[in-house]
């Protein structure tokens, strides 16, 4: 009954962190075609809320069930499958935290247009673009990473 419960909690992480970044690229993405400053800075201000209280929680979440997972299992950590998990957990961090800070900077510069009555800058629209690029990599490594879960390929 533990390990289902702790298999419960480890799915239902992972299910937050990959449906959360879905709907944030999602909304931001739809501020971001919309042109409208107003729109786009309050779509960051929301999406910020929910990257720190879905994604965070989750994403500290994981390690935590992981390891108790692989304690209940006797799961070796240099099993190859895994430790290609915990490279790309790892990698998708580094994508992730940037990003967080992307989302604020690119709130803000929306603020101050709607503030100042001018077009985004195109510092915002920089950061926009490296905000879509780093997803890619982002996304790919999670989804990698529910693969190698149910897979366990090697």
């Amino acid at each position: 009954m533990l390990v289902l419960l702790v298999e419960y909690l480890h799915v239902l992480g992972a299910v937050v962190i990959l449906g959360t970044g879905i709907g944030i690229a999602f909304f931001m993405l739809m501020a971001h075609r919309t042109g409208d400053a107003a729109f786009i800075a309050k779509t960051a201000e929301v999406v910020g809320v929910a990257d720190f209280v879905f994604t965070l929680s989750a994403a500290l979440l994981q390690p935590v069930t992981g390891s108790v997972l692989m304690w209940l299992s006797s799961t070796s950590i240099t099993e190859r499958w895994l430790m290609t998990a915990l490279a790309l957990y790892v990698i998708a961090g580094a994508f992730w935290v940037p990003v967080v800070f992307m989302q604020i900077e690119m709130r803000d510069l929306a603020r101050i247009a709607v503030t100042g009555g001018t077009p985004l800058p195109p510092r915002y629209h920089a950061l926009y673009r490296r905000w879509f690029l780093f997803g890619i990599p982002g996304f790919g490594a999670v989804m990698t990473i529910l693969w190698l879960m149910l897979a366990k390929p090697f």
